[in-house]
């Protein structure tokens, strides 16, 4: 397998600054194989040297046993309608139907802690943290795991990716980010799980494996030139087998119709149900811009295999309305420092994006009851062994540009 060796020098945010427009730090970056054992660096969090995969870290699928899952808390009035209020009772419902199968611990700042606190059940943990936005999927560490006979400490890690809000000064969705830049590594040091860090910028969101070395994703999102524009394709595509431990990688050509926010991200548009097995956003109706989308995928997948030489069965899944940001709700955004929220935009509500909890589904339900409800009947014989369970309301997350898989990170079991 090919590996960059050439240096390169970018501009990106400070780990150790504020940031606002005019803050940058220049650093040169070169990718090269090492197999370095872990080290401890300054601080408590142990740093890992080498690359995951060398030290026999993958990412597990998403269906494998979870410890716990992680959410942040809603909070900036420019990104969620009426200073958050719908989001914070939509995010109660997430997290209190995710602890029907798992741990949860929601990440709060210290002006929401109490808040939070009387919203969710007793039994899920709330901690204090900052950070610009509640986006843990994107934020939020990568978690790796590897077969070991030592201690916990030695089968799990979590990758610190580099993170611009999904597009830099210029395209991101807001211009300071710089608290979502510790998310991961605070979450890394409250469990006590060693971190490797990357410079290339990556969410969560824009990757899905199936465990057993295959990797989806969108040239749309991460061949994006307010990305990684130092990277090539190939590059991009070594870094991702090196770090998430795949063997292949399956680009489709775009992601969802209407996710401008994070250029067309792969949970909204396709993600495994089990090794050979994908879920794909998809609508009848010929006059929808999504058809395009949906065909091309569809068509794309049908040709290719995953990483053990399957063949791919393709299930779909409608996707709702198509629905639009009305004028109230559009009014009760304030226009700060965030992405302006328009009247009459198009809303990337996708169903493909749900949460795979210990035997539960959790699903968005848009208030389209014909879509809503295939969804879950769908989903109910795409995973016959889990409980599907619906969370109502869910528009009110959509409307900020996400869904349920875009405000939950796993933590795999180990």
């Amino acid at each position: 397998m090919h590996k960059p060796s050439n240096s390169f020098n970018v501009f990106i945010p400070s780990h150790r600054h504020e940031l606002n427009a005019s803050v940058f730090l220049l650093y040169s970056f070169t990718f090269q194989e090492s197999r370095a054992e872990p080290s401890r660096a300054k601080g408590n969090t142990m740093h890992l040297n080498g690359k995951p995969s060398a030290l026999g870290f993958h990412m597990p699928a998403e269906w494998e046993t979870h410890s716990q899952c992680w959410m942040g808390w809603p909070e900036r009035p420019d990104n969620w309608r009426d200073g958050a209020v719908h989001a914070h009772r939509v995010f109660a419902r997430v997290a209190s139907a995710i602890s029907r199968f798992e741990s949860v611990t929601v990440c709060v700042s210290s002006a929401q802690w109490e808040n939070a606190r009387s919203l969710l059940p007793e039994h899920i943990r709330v901690v204090e943290m900052s950070m610009n936005d509640s986006w843990f999927r994107d934020i939020g560490p990568t978690f790796v795991v590897r077969r070991s006979s030592g201690d916990a400490v030695d089968r799990i890690a979590g990758i610190d990716w580099n993170f611009n809000s999904w597009g830099g000064i210029e395209d991101g969705c807001y211009s300071d980010w710089s608290l979502d830049l510790l998310v991961a590594k605070k979450i890394l040091e409250i469990e006590k799980i060693p971190r490797f860090s990357h410079s290339m910028v990556l969410e969560g969101g824009s990757v899905h494996v199936d465990g057993e070395g295959t990797c989806l994703t969108t040239e749309e999102c991460l061949l994006n030139k307010n990305r990684n524009p130092h990277l090539s394709k190939n590059q991009i595509e070594d870094e991702l087998k090196t770090y998430l431990g795949v063997r292949k990688v399956i680009w489709l050509p775009r992601g969802l119709y209407g996710d401008d926010d994070t250029n067309g991200h792969i949970d909204n548009m396709c993600c495994f149900v089990r090794p050979g097995v994908v879920l794909l956003s998809w609508t009848d109706d010929e006059t929808d811009p999504q058809y395009e989308r949906s065909v091309e995928a569809y068509s794309f997948l049908s040709k290719e295999t995953d990483a053990n030489g399957r063949k791919f069965e393709i299930i779909k899944l409608h996707v709702p309305g198509p629905l639009y940001m009305t004028e109230n709700e559009a009014s009760g955004i304030s226009q700060d420092m965030a992405k302006m929220r328009l009247v009459g935009t198009r809303l990337a509500a996708s169903y493909v994006n749900f949460y795979i909890a210990n035997k539960g589904i959790i699903v968005p339900q848009f208030g389209d009851k014909k879509w809503d409800d295939e969804a879950v009947r769908v989903l109910s014989e795409a995973f016959p062994h889990y409980e599907v369970v619906g969370i109502e309301g869910s528009r009110g997350i959509v409307l900020a540009g996400g869904n349920i898989h875009c405000i939950t990170q796993q933590q795999p079991a180990i």
